[in-house]
């Protein structure tokens, strides 16, 4: 009799290897490799389709709003391995993740595969042998209330994209696209831009010094203070200007008001203090209050997919989508829970494994008397039931895992693995002081003379570091005007009264900076507050909105396009409740309930769609606000104000400036200038935008002419930078030529020689010899005399370089490629070929003694990736809370020695796949949802 066997599909081929190790002989595990079927586009329709209710969407929104699906194409093959392996099964687990995605393609795969064995949903949040054998004893039904959810948002992505995103095409670009989730992502970086635009910086000074007791047990013992108070007044900070300059006042104080201080105020200040009668080195200051405080933090939540997304963009300056695919393998492979969460709680045994490992490695007392409890402040959270956490009922070290660990994979277990065992420790315990001292003003002071200056200082002393020493939360950005080595200084000891000596007042000069702009894990942040979207669509909304060329990176910042600028406003303007937060927050809720089996799917797409008939923006109505846009004017949505007459417009070929106030002959256009691509929005002033015409007309600056050619060479500011080109002859055609022969001809032509300006050049000093030379690029440097290969120099997109047939080279500078010489570049290639980036050794910014393991001395160094602690064997880049300034020998010690403990990084592989198709095709196997019933 033959042995059943049992059919185990999951979606990755990772995933089935692993779980396939933990099952027997009678189990076969294959994977679907992610989603088989999905709704086609309307052109890939079958042909009697296209006409029909399901023509415009591939789904009947007359009819309940049913979809039509079809497999793909790459997928066909894949489907017919899975029917067949069924057809030798007598049971079919299906493996899939136990998110809203995964139970959709278990009930894609049962409405294809069409099995006639019984069924069981197989779930687990971690591949362990452990789990993976629960799971077994554990299976359910389909959630059919999740698959409806999933399947309401697809069909509400479709019907906002198809409906909303034609608009776009024919005002604003072709191929530009609308979602519910990106086009709010896309609010919100403009809106940040906006206020950057707004913004008005305003100067202000302030006065700090270095005081200490004269007296007493920490006599001499030195601490920094910054002035605070003028008599009854406060000292204004940067925090108290709003972002239009204006100086804040707050009602009802009883201390008086707030003083701007200017430079001459503060250099007022510091020669009042230093001529109030006795000498500041001899005591003149004097503790007016000291005030001290218990001090206790708590540890952070064990991660969900948000804040994992934060945490490792501002520690580990991991991208979301980084983060995610790294996730990803480590969930695939055993080491980390499911990674698409929005839940912080960890279960008995995942706590009782943090607690135990927290006290074996810490000692007893950093584990409190009972376990911690954490539970989601988000209402819609959902997903997974688990934080990320390390996988198992036992947590393996970085340590024991470091050598099985790729370096992406083994920083981010690191910070997963801190991070849990963290949160079951006991809280941080010290104190906080904070010491406000006085000394009377002279009359050289001013004004202010008589008044006393204020100066305050506070400190926190850390008595037990709790789970500090496992891990510690990064942040955003600083949350006050205090610099952190101020905020965490140790204050002497003192009382009120005490003699204070005063020396190194300093007047400084401040300026109030604008609103930061979003980095990809302030985005997540910001998302996640308002409830828009789902932390596991995060990493793909940031990614689409940079790939459609609404959003660049600037480092780590997330800066608008002007392309961005127009979309938004045409949303705003007509579609202001498709990107209002609330409403987008709202539909999110919805959705949640559809998949709590709390609300109905069909009704709510017919009220979003079709709306209610009351007319009112409450009853939605999609398809009716389409169709009674009116009148849209393409050239405002288009047009963004500068100022004095100047307006920025998003064109076919690019944004330009141009200005309405110049004087032109009727019929022409106004004068106008491309502006660079690097040029951020906020940037653009009126004086920049001046700056683009005089420099980069339309007819750019003449700088004479070509000796050899007769041609008449100009610069120009164009959409990737300044440069220099030739004016051809207008050429002379055949008037007889149809459109597309003179198209044809026309591209036949030469064309005209350009070259970028260096980096050393500007638009406005740049000379007619300078452009000659830069239109002589690429330069035959000469011939190698050994290999015959002619050399040339080349400026490419990573900078200056020579080439010799498939060798290339980096120069130093771009003015080598116009003077280096045949000796000189062969020089260059005698010598060892280092990498693209690699760089001549710089000087240590910093020595720190030996290292007690290598004997060898330690140095900080700036390298490609940021500043970095090596003893010439080991290299490791600082943490972000850690400058080459503030570092210690321990701490470099430290971290060379995680860094060894760690293992070398294993070396990756790489291969090519095809790609996915992007279209499906008709499948005869394919089934419409509402003929197949769940």
């Amino acid at each position: 009799m033959p042995q059943p066997r049992k059919l185990v599909i999951v979606e990755s081929p990772t995933k089935a290897r692993k779980i396939a190790g933990y099952l027997g002989d009678d189990f076969e595990v294959e994977a679907s490799v992610g989603h088989i079927r999905d709704l086609p586009q309307p052109s890939e329709l079958p042909a009697d389709m296209k006409k029909g209710p399901y023509g415009k969407f591939a789904v009947d929104v007359d009819n309940g709003f049913d979809p039509y699906y079809e497999v793909y194409a790459d997928k066909k093959a894949k489907v017919r391995e899975l029917k067949k392996a069924l057809k030798e099964a007598d049971e079919l687990f299906l493996a899939t993740d136990e998110d809203r995605e995964g139970e959709a393609i278990a009930w894609h795969l049962i409405q294809e595969l069409k099995p006639k064995v019984p069924v069981k949903r197989m779930v687990f949040h971690e591949i362990t042998r452990e789990a993976i054998l629960r799971a077994l004893e554990n299976t359910r039904e389909l959630d059919d209330h999740l698959v409806d959810a999933q399947e309401t948002r697809r069909i509400l992505d479709r019907l906002y994209g198809y409906e909303v995103s034609p608009v776009l095409w024919r005002k604003v670009r072709q191929g530009l696209s609308a979602g519910r989730v990106q086009s709010v992502a896309t609010r919100l970086v403009v809106e940040r831009e906006r206020e950057r635009m707004a913004f008005v910086a305003v100067d202000y000074w302030d006065v700090t010094g270095q005081f200490a007791p004269t007296g007493g047990p920490d006599a001499g013992q030195a601490f920094r203070a910054r002035l605070t108070a003028l008599g009854a007044d406060r000292v204004a900070s940067g925090r108290d200007f709003d972002d239009a300059g204006r100086l804040r006042t707050r009602s009802g104080r009883a201390d008086g008001g707030v003083v701007h201080l200017d430079e001459a105020t503060a250099r007022a200040v510091v020669a009042g203090l230093a001529d109030a009668g006795e000498s500041l080195a001899g005591g003149g200051f004097a503790v007016r209050s000291l005030e001290t405080k218990p001090y206790s933090r708590k540890p952070a939540a064990p991660f969900t997919t948000s804040t994992l997304q934060q945490e490792a963009g501002r520690k580990l300056r991991m991208n979301a989508r980084q983060t995610m695919r790294t996730a990803q393998s480590l969930y695939e492979n055993g080491y980390i829970t499911y990674m698409r969460t929005d839940s912080p709680s960890l279960s008995v045994e995942a706590t009782d494994a943090a607690r135990r490992q927290a006290a074996e490695l810490y000692g007893a007392e950093y584990v409190p008397g009972s376990p911690r409890v954490y539970a989601s402040k988000n209402k819609g959270a959902q997903e997974a039931h688990e934080a990320i956490r390390p996988a198992g009922d036992s947590f393996r070290t970085p340590a024991q895992v470091a050598r099985e660990l790729s370096g992406d994979q083994f920083r981010l277990y690191e910070l997963i693995w801190k991070r849990t065992v963290a949160s079951q420790m006991a809280d941080a315990k010290g104190s906080t002081a904070s010491v406000r001292l006085a000394a009377p003003l002279a009359a050289a002071a001013g004004e202010h003379a008589g008044k006393d200056a204020v100066f305050s200082a506070s400190g926190t002393v850390i008595t037990f570091r709790g789970f500090l020493a496992a891990y510690e939360e990064g942040t955003d950005a600083a949350e006050d005007d205090a610099a952190p080595n101020e905020r965490d200084a140790r204050l002497p000891r003192m009382a009120e009264g005490d003699a204070l000596a005063g020396e190194d007042l300093v007047a400084d000069g401040h300026t109030t900076s604008p609103p930061a702009r979003y980095t990809e894990a302030s985005l997540v942040k910001a998302l996640e507050e308002l409830g828009i979207g789902r932390p596991s669509t995060y990493a793909a909304t940031i990614s689409t909105v940079q790939d459609r060329g609404y959003v660049r990176t600037r480092g780590q910042a997330l800066v608008p396009t002007w392309l961005a600028f127009a979309v938004t406003r045409l949303l705003e303007e007509h579609f202001h409740w498709l990107v209002d937060y609330r409403f987008t927050a709202e539909m999110e809720e919805d959705l949640d309930e559809i998949a709590a089996g709390q609300r109905e799917r069909a009704a709510w797409l017919t009220r979003f769609y079709w709306g209610d008939g009351s007319g009112d923006q409450g009853g939605w109505g999609l398809r009716d606000i389409v169709a009674n846009l009116g009148d849209i004017d393409a050239a405002a949505v288009n047009s963004v104000e500068i100022g004095e007459g100047i307006r920025v417009r998003v064109g076919r070929y690019g944004p330009y400036v141009e200005d309405l106030g110049a004087e032109v002959e009727e019929g022409q256009n106004p004068p106008r200038a491309s502006i660079p691509e690097d040029l951020a929005p906020d940037e653009l002033t009126v004086a920049k935008a001046r700056e683009l015409l005089v420099a980069g007309g339309e007819e750019g600056r003449t700088l004479g002419t070509d000796p050899e050619t007769g041609h008449t060479i100009v610069a120009k500011a164009g959409r990737y930078g300044p440069y220099v080109t030739e004016l051809l002859p207008e050429p002379e055609l055949d008037p007889g030529l149809s459109a597309a022969q003179r198209k044809k001809a026309l591209a036949a032509l030469p064309k005209p020689r350009t070259g970028s300006l260096f980096k050393t050049m500007t638009l406005e000093t740049v000379t007619l010899d300078d452009a000659l030379r830069l239109l002589s690029l690429p330069r035959v440097v000469g011939t190698d005399p050994e290999s015959g290969e002619e050399i040339t120099a080349q400026n490419g997109r990573y900078g200056p370089y020579l080439k010799k047939g498939t060798d290339s080279r980096t120069i130093a500078s771009e003015d080598q490629l116009l003077t280096i010489t045949l000796d000189e570049a062969l020089k260059i290639y005698a010598e060892p070929k280092r990498g693209r980036g690699a760089r001549a050794a710089t000087a240590p910014l910093r020595e720190l003694g030996d290292d007690p393991t290598s004997g060898k001395p330690i140095v900080v160094k700036d390298g490609r990736f940021g500043p970095y602690v090596t003893d010439g064997e080991t290299n490791r880049t600082l943490p972000r809370d850690v400058t080459p300034e503030s570092i210690t020998p321990e701490r470099a010690v430290e971290l060379l020695a995680e860094k060894r403990a760690a293992g070398p990084a294993k070396k990756r592989t790489t291969r090519s796949t095809s790609s996915r198709a992007k279209t499906a095709t008709k499948s005869t196997t394919a089934k419409k949802r509402g003929t197949a019933a769940k």
